[in-house]
């Protein structure tokens, strides 16, 4: 019998946002299939797969959303920002749904100058 090597399983990260403008920061609408940055002081690498929790305002429902760390902010970071991980939603079902959803809560907040966690 041969040893199989060990499939690193994805990290699952439990997201509540409680309001629209803590949803329009941590949104990124600029990746492909629509993304989040997840304020976290645990240590992630890009490429890093996740499984996201994820709960809007007054919605009971959670949103389960694969994707994958795209970028990283360390502690200490230039200009105050919050440390923490971007995630890129899959471009399967769960990621769509996730995307759909928060676009739909954000409505015209997407165009808004307002400042983000992201850019």
């Amino acid at each position: 019998m041969e040893a199989r090597p060990a499939v690193a399983r994805p990290s699952v990260m439990s997201l509540n946002i409680n309001s629209r403008s803590a949803l329009h920061a941590a949104y990124m609408p600029f990746v492909k299939n629509g993304g989040l940055f997840i304020p976290t002081p645990k240590t992630y690498n890009p490429g890093d797969e996740v499984f996201l929790l994820l709960q809007l305002m007054d919605d009971p429902a959670k949103l389960a959303i694969k994707g994958k760390v795209i970028w990283i902010t360390p502690p200490n970071a230039q200009n105050g920002k919050t440390q923490g991980v971007g995630v890129q939603f899959a471009a399967d079902e769960g990621g769509q749904q996730g995307k759909i959803k928060i676009e739909q809560v954000l409505g015209a907040a997407l165009g808004s100058n307002r400042p983000t966690h992201t850019l």
